[in-house]
């Protein structure tokens, strides 16, 4: 297992509530996890990502942390964490928990101490408590926006207001106060030393506030984004990893391209998520300027891009692509949007191929490898503080997050031995299931099994070279090391004629009569000529 493997890692995103259910309560758990890991090697990963799995409220799905030394009761305990860390390792899955260092839980006991002392106490430094504004002090202390709409501060009895930039049950830290730094490099090495091999870092971009608490003009967010302050912590985490050969993965809302790649010098991070890419329509134009900007703003400090289509907030990939708007934009999520699933599939298969054919790692968020489409969750039952908190304008983010379906038939399709699921599971859920698909040779899982083993296998994916070939308008075609090619028709007039091959290593759906890669198609190729 080689000490840069993060270079050019296959991901796999765990959201533990909803992976696999070991003990039948309706929620997934470590259990679930832990009889799965098989399911995870076969599919030929590197490395799991685990969203939060401490001790939480869940106001906020689980980043709303209270306690990071312990798991949350209904995901198990530590001991069945460190096990499952060794496990994976054994299978060669390495381990990827997840930090939250801008906020903490209004249950963590930092946070009902502050409260309890009342203001100007030390307890209360941790944080960042104000006197309010106006006769009364009845208006906030400044005009911060928040990340999920709604207010960012909150008044107290005593009448003293906090800043929480996500919602209220998620007070923002002082990063000012060596405490808070002291508390977070301790953690670093809790999990370090229980084996875990990196750590991706929630809000990387936030932690440090602007001390005046300024009001912001406009869309001025530099008092409390991407402010030059966090470097000397990321240095100070760094050093930290750096004991343990761990991992650093930011989650880096920065669009400034010279300014995310400060985040990525080789005393930072060691990489950071590329949104852009994901954000970008189904537009051969419009992927290839993300690919050659993600490119060109990693090159100058020596970083591996990264990847991903979807995650855990943002609309599954089958379905964004099966819309008219193939972006993704927080703002836009609407209920009822018309979906070509059939469509969006098409394109997903050759979006993995795509993704999984460029220089760098990649991260592939549960589900994906079935072809999961978005779920519309009642709206009585959708848990989302983002649904809430837009008046119930947002859908929310339960929709991809929805319990996976392991069985064809069954109350929860597999999920668990036995009740429903915390988020209802639609009817045709066992459709995708992994039974199903284990028995088809054309499924999405075969698909991406496929390729992870043809990815780990063919030393052309290695390295970071890519070379673009010609193409005609509306396809992609890049050249990677020894003879392997990538071609991808997004949206050509006509099906695009193949360069010169040797062997069809890979493709998303079947080729025309006359061996032409027909549209919202991607194939793997190895060409006589790397450069043909």
């Amino acid at each position: 297992m080689a000490d840069d493997w993060w270079r050019s890692a296959a991901i796999y995103q765990v959201y533990v509530r909803s992976f696999a259910d070991g003990d039948g309560d309706g929620t997934g758990d470590l259990a679930g996890v832990r009889a799965r890991l098989p399911y995870l090697a076969q599919l030929g990963v590197d490395a799991i990502w685990f969203t939060p799995w401490y001790r939480s409220p869940l106001a906020d799905g689980g980043y709303d942390v209270a306690d990071y030394r312990v798991i949350d009761p209904a995901f198990g305990t530590l001991a069945e964490a460190e096990k499952l860390i060794a496990e994976a390792r054994d299978l060669g899955i390495r381990t990827i928990v997840d930090i939250v260092p801008n906020h903490v839980s209004d249950q963590h006991p930092w946070f009902r101490a502050a409260l309890a002392a009342g203001p100007g106490s030390p307890e209360r430094e941790l944080f960042h408590f104000r006197p309010g504004r106006g006769e009364h002090g009845e208006l906030p202390p400044n005009n911060w926006p928040s990340q999920f709409s709604g207010e960012t501060w909150t008044r107290v009895p005593d009448g003293e207001w906090y800043l929480h930039l996500f919602t209220a049950q998620q007070p923002d830290l002082n990063w000012a106060h060596p405490a808070v730094r002291q508390e977070h490099e301790d953690v670093l090495r809790f999990w370090f030393q229980r084996g875990a091999a990196g750590v991706r870092i929630d809000s990387a971009a936030l932690l440090a506030k602007d001390p005046a608490l300024a009001d912001a003009a406009d869309d001025d967010t530099s008092g409390y984004v991407d402010r030059d302050e966090l470097h000397e912590i990321y240095r100070s985490w760094r050093a930290i990893a750096d004991e343990y050969d761990g991992v650093l993965i930011g989650e880096l809302w920065v669009p400034d391209p010279e300014r995310f790649a400060r985040y990525l010098r080789p005393d930072e991070l060691h990489t950071a998520f590329n949104f852009d890419f994901m954000a970008r329509s189904w537009d051969a134009a419009e992927l290839r300027a993300s690919i050659d900007d993600t490119l060109a703003y990693h090159a100058p400090v020596g970083a591996p891009a990264t990847w991903v289509l979807c995650n855990h907030d943002v609309t599954r990939t089958v379905t964004r692509y099966g819309r008219e708007d193939t972006r993704f934009d927080f703002a836009a999520k609407r209920f009822g949007t018309p979906t070509d699933l059939a469509l969006g599939l098409r394109r997903a298969r050759a979006a993995a191929l795509l993704s999984l054919a460029l220089p760098g790692s990649v991260y592939l968020y549960q589900g994906e490898e079935l072809g999961l489409p978005e779920v519309e969750v009642p709206r009585d039952r959708i848990e989302d503080p983002m649904h809430f908190r837009s008046g119930g304008v947002d859908p929310g983010r339960d929709g991809c997050r929805v319990p996976l379906p392991w069985s064809a038939h069954g109350v929860s399709y597999g999920f668990g031995s036995a009740g429903e699921p915390w988020l209802p599971q639609p009817p045709e859920w066992g459709t995708y299931s992994v039974e199903r698909q284990e028995a088809d040779p054309a499924s999405m899982l075969a698909l991406y099994r496929a390729a992870l083993r043809l990815r780990a296998a063919e030393p052309g994916f290695a390295g970071l070279d890519l070379t673009w070939l010609s193409a005609p308008d509306g396809a992609l075609a890049f050249a990677r090391a020894d003879g392997v090619v990538c071609v991808v028709n997004l949206g050509a007039a006509e099906p695009v004629q193949l360069p010169a091959y040797v062997r069809l290593l890979l493709s998303s759906d079947a080729l025309d009569a006359d061996g032409r890669l027909p549209r919202d198609t991607a194939v793997w190729l190895r060409t006589a000529d790397p450069r043909a």
